[in-house]
């Protein structure tokens, strides 16, 4: 196996909780409160703004042309993917000014900071390893409920579901795993892959978390017609 697949392999329950959650469920059948997928949008907004600081960080400890490249495009995207989140609040009336001033959630906090910190305290692959569970899994999810769109053209959620269906989010996670896949042959000594693997997990699990604090919403709430 390469080194992903062995990671995904080791951290099976913790994958497994984050990409068949309730909250997934839920936004595959159209079901999902509207102040659920609005309040994990805006907790997301502020996720991708940390998310691109640990990007930069992957770029400034990139030790290669090429490493420094992948960070970019880790950036990049990150800042990008944060116009989806702006359009579709801006639907509803709540402006990207709105979204910032929002309180980063606990569980925001915990994730982001954490994978910053892996960053820091790590090397390239540790902070690598701890970012892969969004940009891989999410690609992932996103694949897996694109056809919930065929079936119906009309879904409440068509616009998130098809951006992480994209083939721009199907590239990006494949690049991702290659890449973790090539540091582990430069950075992953004999004896530490269960370091490495609790990142993983670790992340994993934050991810699990991240979409049960959508679903903390008021009784009661709509969903988008």
């Amino acid at each position: 196996m390469t080194l992903f697949q062995r990671l995904k392999t080791a951290a099976e329950a913790e994958w497994s909780a984050y990409t068949d959650h309730s909250f997934l469920h839920q936004l595959e059948a159209g079901t999902l409160p509207k102040a659920a997928f609005q309040n994990y949008l805006i907790q997301d907004y502020l996720f991708l703004i940390q998310f691109a600081r640990a990007y930069a960080l992957a770029a400034y400890k990139g030790r290669t042309l090429a490493d420094i490249t992948q960070g970019l495009r880790g950036l990049s995207a990150s800042v990008e993917e944060t116009e989806l989140h702006v359009r579709l609040c801006a639907r509803w009336g709540i402006s990207r000014e709105e979204m910032e001033a929002t309180p980063e959630h606990p569980a925001t906090v915990a994730y982001t900071r954490y994978v910053l910190d892996a960053g820091m305290r790590g090397d390239l692959l540790d902070l690598q390893v701890a970012l892969a569970p969004c940009v891989v899994g999410y690609a992932e999810i996103g694949a897996r409920l694109q056809p919930a769109l065929d079936a119906n053209p009309d879904h409440p959620y068509a616009d998130w579901i098809a951006e992480y269906a994209s083939d721009q989010s199907q590239q990006l996670a494949t690049d991702a795993v290659a890449d973790i896949d090539a540091l582990g042959e430069r950075f992953l000594p004999e004896g530490r892959f269960n370091e490495v693997a609790e990142t993983f997990a670790t992340a994993t699990r934050m991810e699990a978390a991240f979409w049960q604090m959508g679903l903390e919403t008021p009784v009661g709430a709509q969903t988008l017609g």
